[in-house]
């Protein structure tokens, strides 16, 4: 599968607010976008600031695959799956990858970043229901538990994550016990427990022409 191998930062200041790709970085004074608020490049700083209506779409789309780190086929199955499901279908869209167990991983406090879960997940480190899987994309269900395995739990970057979390706390919608490295995808969150700053109804709009 292809990767992005660049500097994540460069992310952040071209959609031009912090996506919390690199763990604690993100929340210290050397966070680049607090020093350059402007789009990488040699002509960032000199865009145009009206965008169309399709730009604001596509740039909302780019946004949220950069956060959950997901490739453009990825996101478009997704978006299909979502569409295809009763209700809201932005709403569903976000459910769909929020239950993604690397995502799952990072919301229970055991990573700083999501592709610190996702490596997590990779090197088998991770159990559902008590048995070992290791696929980032993998749907965790409401209800099931997840722990990680007894090698993982005093990893130094697992130890620090939970720490983390101890501090700011965890995701309303999981039960954590975060000394046993333990948790329960207890519900689908709420649409006002998720990221206040993304307008799934463009992508809705974007996909929908």
């Amino acid at each position: 599968m292809a990767r992005y191998l660049e500097a994540k930062c460069r992310l952040c200041r071209r959609e031009g607010e912090k996506l919390f790709l690199k763990g604690s970085k993100c929340h210290s004074d050397k966070c680049p976008i607090e020093r350059r608020p402007y789009a990488p490049g040699m002509h960032g700083q000199n865009r145009r600031q009206k965008t169309s209506d399709y730009g604001l779409q596509l740039r909302e789309k780019q946004k949220v695959k950069r956060i959950y780190g997901l490739q453009e086929k990825q996101f478009r199955a997704y978006f299909a799956e979502a569409d295809r499901m009763a209700g809201v279908t932005g709403l569903n869209l976000l459910h769909l990858i929020e239950a993604r167990l690397d995502n799952v991983i990072y919301r229970m406090g055991m990573a700083t970043s999501r592709t610190e879960a996702r490596q997590i997940v990779r090197h088998k480190l991770v159990k559902v229901d008590g048995r070992i899987a290791n696929i980032p994309s993998f749907s965790v269900r409401v209800g099931a538990r997840l722990e990680l395995v007894d090698a993982a739990k005093e990893h130094l970057r697992v130890n620090a994550a939970a720490a983390a979390a101890g501090n700011t706390g965890t995701s309303e919608w999981m039960d954590v016990d975060l000394p046993t490295r333990q948790g329960t995808f207890r519900e689908l969150p709420a649409r006002d427990q998720l990221d206040a700053n993304i307008r799934e109804q463009l992508i809705v709009e974007l996909y929908s022409k």
